[in-house]
């Protein structure tokens, strides 16, 4: 079984591409997700996990998430192997999201009136 479920906050915006031949939306994110635990210092750590969804979710969390905003992510860790510029093999492990949850609403912009 591989089943992921995670809850963190997004690290930067989300970033929608689409594929080449196909035209399919992808979108790419890194989720900060706290450690259960504090280190030495008392200091709370967090792990960075690279999410991509796809299709119609992939527009969803990229027209609607910002970064800074908590989710839920679920899904299954899925990794791959590319070929580097300099020849060397490289490898990706990535979850894929087969559901994201928006799991805070938006911050209200403040608006500014002009005198």
């Amino acid at each position: 079984m591989n089943k992921v479920l995670l809850i963190g906050r997004l690290t930067a915006d989300p970033e929608l591409r689409y594929t080449a031949h196909t035209g399919i939306a992808n979108c790419t994110f890194t989720l900060a997700v706290d450690r259960p635990y504090t280190n030495a210092e008392g200091k709370r750590e967090a792990d960075f996990i690279p999410v991509v969804c796809w299709r119609k979710l992939a527009e969803n969390v990229a027209n609607n998430l910002t970064k800074g905003r908590l989710v839920a992510i679920s899904g299954s860790i899925q990794t791959r192997k590319y070929q580097a510029q300099d020849g060397t093999n490289r490898y990706m492990t990535e979850v894929v999201a087969d559901e994201v949850k928006f799991l805070e609403r938006p911050k209200e912009k403040k608006k500014s009136f002009a005198q």
